[in-house]
């Protein structure tokens, strides 16, 4: 299995919390957030890992070089900022297999790897990880139908369902149709209208999820993900 962390972005509203390093090397627990990520990938059994980078890449490929613990680590860099999908497109160029899965790099998700890829391999068609929680106002609604994912709903609707935790399993040719260095939204320039052309999966997670883009859940990990 192989995956790809985005983890490009600016860090923008850590800024204040963590000045002087990209989001995803934000210390957690005594080491840096990647380090945790990571090692819950290789625990799962994945084998190789493409790190999409931008901001500050060059913090992230001193720190890890091209090997942590028993996983290959690549690099898929970007000049400048053009959008998780030209990132992910640029990542998934970067494979060696035929399909991978896709994390955030400032998301804490224990997905199951192994049921998710059983899943894939049932059909072969893209999936989309999801997480039932008390309230989705905050990350926008999923709506979906016999295991399908249908639409994505404005963040505006509130209550209990399910969210998009930002977790897929992808075939290598699906963004094909962007050429590389294309800027685009993974969502909402892709995935906000392929799910009403063609079959997406739904895979819900139950594993421990924790966004630390925001001060306070960032403080909330450092308690969560203490002795992993």
């Amino acid at each position: 299995m192989e995956a790809i962390i985005l983890a490009g972005g600016f860090g923008t509203r850590l800024r204040a919390v963590v000045p002087d390093v990209p989001k995803p090397m934000a210390p957690v627990a005594g080491r840096p957030f990647l380090e945790l990520l990571l090692r819950n990938l290789s625990r799962q059994g994945v084998t190789r890992v493409v790190l999409s980078l931008g901001y500050k890449a060059e913090v992230i490929t001193s720190h890890f070089g091209d090997r942590y613990h028993d996983m290959e680590v690549a690099y898929a860099i970007e000049d400048a900022p053009l959008g998780t999908g030209a990132a992910v497109r640029q990542s998934l160029a970067c494979c060696h297999g035929d399909h991978a899965l896709v994390l955030n790099g400032d998301t804490y998700l224990e997905v199951e790897i192994s049921r998710l890829e059983d899943l894939w391999q049932s059909d072969r068609q893209p999936l989309i990880v999801a997480r039932e929680v008390p309230d989705t106002a905050r990350y926008g609604r999923l709506e979906t139908k016999n295991d399908q994912v249908i639409r994505f709903a404005e963040k505006e609707a509130s209550g209990p369902g399910l969210i998009n935790v930002g977790c897929y399993l992808f075939p290598k040719h699906l963004l094909e149709v962007f050429p590389l260095g294309q800027r685009f939204s993974l969502e909402q320039d892709f995935l906000v209208g392929a799910v009403q052309r063609e079959p997406f999966g739904l895979f819900v997670t139950r594993g421990r999820f924790i966004d630390i883009g925001v001060p306070e859940d960032y403080a909330r990990a450092q308690m969560e993900l203490a002795g992993l």
